[in-house]
């Protein structure tokens, strides 16, 4: 097969779907399929283009796929106006690169957020004869509805006419959890749908990567809570200040932020006029260097701001095959997860005294976080292994080529 994969998003830059991306190349290259990455060049999560990159257009290879990197306006910015100049910089550089330098294919597949590269999905399908797959990882305008970066007027409605028009263009669509294909397919009966999970390479995340990574920090009495990702809206860690907070100085572990986002400053400053001594903000790390950090944490915190439909952060099931103890702050898909393998402690979004309790309740409880975090890494290794999801979905579309 010759395979295009489309994507705001790719490594060196770290995230969700830039591992789980990546991971579907390898894939489908040790399978013996050709892959071309039509990407923008790395900005994320720092909103400033990596060192060595830039221009209008590059190629170069990567672990045998060859690379193309296109213009992107970057910014760190939360802004409505400066997020649609990023988003809209590399829909039409994408588009006009990969015109004239793609060549015909047999899958593009397209990952959404952000919903408007389904724009450059379509139109390079079409030019290229390709069977599109428009790859779900948020279901986006409600996510942004959600968490309030969109509201009621035009912008919403254009946005629900795009949805609705990759939805029912698209060969496939594929969603990273159960209740994104459900929402979808309620919603557009006739959409063929597969589900890609999210997972996780229980061989890079393990608890045999667990060495003093916080020795430097705090008085190393305290268990260690660690936050890492993408510090943005959806998020909602100002939630975990303010238990801090609220436990005051009964506070019983040392909570870190670990990562880069539009919403770090403003955290950092939050935990500085609240004197919240026991709260460290991190700098982001490369790929490489997360799974010892994981692994290193006694508790893995894992938020969300609000209710978010079909959302599953992929750093739950990184903590789970770390062995670290997860507390989610979250309902639906997630909260389930975790419940039903018994993998730490579940907390509504905005229970701040419930999440202060179950900071206590784990950091008093060893015994507690140790049942948990052998718990997640049976489940992540029998569950959630990304190379067998992954291989599953290459012989899927091996199957249905001809189709």
């Amino acid at each position: 097969m010759r395979v295009t994969i489309l994507t705001q998003y790719y490594p060196p830059e770290i995230g969700a779907p830039q591992r789980r991306l990546a991971q579907l190349v390898e894939g489908l290259i040790a399978r013996g399929h050709e892959v071309i990455v039509l990407t923008a060049m790395p900005n994320y999560p720092t909103g400033k283009i990596f060192a060595g990159y830039g221009g209008f257009a590059r190629e170069e290879k990567g672990e045998g796929a060859r690379m193309l990197r296109t213009f992107i306006y970057p910014t760190q910015s939360a802004g409505l106006g400066k997020r649609l100049a990023n988003y809209f910089s590399f829909v039409v550089s994408s588009l006009l690169v990969g015109l004239v330098q793609l060549p015909r294919c047999d899958y593009v597949l397209t990952e959404s957020p952000p919903l408007f590269l389904g724009i450059t999905g379509f139109f390079l399908s079409r030019a290229k004869r390709a069977k599109w797959i428009f790859n779900v990882s948020d279901l986006w305008p409600e996510s942004a509805v959600r968490i309030g970066v969109l509201g009621p007027g035009r912008g919403l409605r254009v946005s629900e006419w795009l949805e609705q028009f990759c939805y029912e263009h698209a060969w496939l669509v594929s969603g990273q959890s159960t209740s994104i294909l459900e929402n979808i397919r309620a919603r557009f009966p006739n959409t063929r749908a597969y589900l890609f999970s999210n997972g996780v390479n229980t061989a890079q995340f393990s608890p045999a990567f667990r060495n003093e990574k916080f020795r430097a920090y705090g008085d190393g009495a305290r268990p260690i809570a660690l936050y890492a990702g993408l510090h943005g809206l959806a998020q909602g860690l100002t939630q975990i200040l303010d238990a801090a907070k609220l436990l005051g100085d009964r506070l019983p572990v040392e909570i870190f932020f670990l990562g880069a986002g539009p919403t770090k400053r403003a955290l950092i400053d939050q935990a500085r006029a609240q004197n919240l001594t026991r709260a460290h903000f991190l700098e982001s790390v490369v790929a490489e260097e997360m799974p010892a950090w994981v692994a290193s944490a006694d508790i893995a915190l894992v938020t969300l701001k609000d209710f978010i439909p079909g959302a599953v952060p992929s750093k739950m099931y990184e903590a789970m095959a770390s062995g670290a103890a997860v507390l989610l702050v979250a309902s639906g898909e997630p909260a389930d997860i975790v419940k039903k393998y018994d993998a730490g402690l579940v907390v509504a979004p905005n229970d701040v005294q419930g999440l202060a309790h179950a900071l206590e309740t784990l950091a008093r409880d060893a015994k507690l976080r140790k049942r948990f975090g052998e718990n997640g890494r049976r489940a992540a290794e029998e569950h959630f292994e990304r190379r067998a999801i992954v291989e599953r979905f290459v012989e899927y579309l091996e199957r249905e080529m001809g189709d």
